[in-house]
């Protein structure tokens, strides 16, 4: 039966230990990715896919995000002052992008314990989940592909990516079934970073979920798995395996993704996206070409 999904949730509460010493007073969320910080993608592309109801799952020492999405009236009234309206509307479109919401994690206890602190806010509705270190290109569809599926199946869905096999181990990897739509497949079987070699599949378990409320009950039910974590992953399973609420659909995406999460990806993605920007891209190209020139 057809839904329509409002709510996004956003878990913000890691720590951004990878990026250390950068990440001892600022969010690893709040990275400039070019010339915004990478939350403000994510939030961008649920409000693409007509998601305008954004909770933020944070913690400790998060608040740069708040202030983010809010108003700062002394910048905008110096910009104001100076004329300057382009810098103007760059900083009021982060205010108005969304209806943003927040909610603190507490205690570290795995991706699946942030989404559980999602439970109240969401109520019994399906809703969508979206992860920071991965930057969906936004020219490529997949969220909103990811809630058609989950409207027509009644089920939850999440997104799979073809990795090399050789990487699969870093990754949740998913057993499939074909369906007969091309990028449609039906999960039989998950699995939160196998041991390497042992990977059923290449099809590995990317950042965007949209999730039945029913999963709110069996994360209560999820004991800690691996890293002595509650993970999503492992609750997802369950849906599967039994098939409740209609199982489990993956969506296969094969579009521009950019991993933000670990350093030498996350400089691949600021280079990958500034050289296709029309501000940017006509002075950096010549350059890159002159600088891998040297690298020989």
């Amino acid at each position: 039966m057809a839904f329509q999904i409002t709510k996004a949730v956003i878990p913000a509460a890691g720590l951004g230990t990878r990026f250390l010493p950068a990440t001892k007073a600022m969010p690893k969320e709040m990275l400039p990715v070019v010339d915004k910080p990478a939350i403000q993608y994510v939030v961008e592309e649920a409000v693409a896919a007509g998601l305008t109801d954004v909770l933020l799952i944070t913690g400790r020492n998060k608040n740069a995000l708040e202030n983010h999405f809010d108003r700062m009236t002394e910048l905008e009234a110096t910009l104001e002052q100076k004329g300057d309206q382009d810098k103007l509307r760059k900083v009021e479109f982060s205010n108005d992008l969304a209806d943003v919401h927040y909610v603190r994690q507490g205690d570290p206890r795995g991706l699946g314990h942030a989404v559980l602190r999602s439970r109240a806010h969401v109520g019994n509705q399906p809703f969508a989940v979206l992860l920071g270190d991965d930057l969906i290109d936004a020219r490529d569809v997949l969220l909103s592909r990811m809630i058609e599926v989950a409207s027509e199946k009644g089920a939850t869905v999440v997104a799979l990516l073809e990795v090399d096999p050789a990487v699969a181990h870093m990754y949740g990897v998913a057993t499939v079934e074909a369906t007969d739509v091309d990028d449609v497949v039906r999960i039989t079987g998950l699995i939160e970073k196998p041991a390497q070699g042992t990977a059923p599949s290449n099809l590995a378990i990317i950042g965007r979920y949209v999730l039945q409320p029913e999963i709110f009950d069996v994360l209560e039910q999820t004991p800690p798995g691996k890293g002595n974590e509650i993970q999503l992953t492992d609750a997802l399973l369950t849906l599967a395996e039994n098939n409740t609420a209609g199982g489990v659909y993956g969506v296969v995406f094969r579009g521009r993704r950019y991993d933000t999460g670990d350093r030498v990806d996350y400089i691949k993605a600021i280079v990958q996206l500034a050289v296709e920007r029309d501000d940017l891209g006509p002075e950096l190209r010549p350059w890159l070409q002159e600088f891998s020139a040297t690298l020989e």
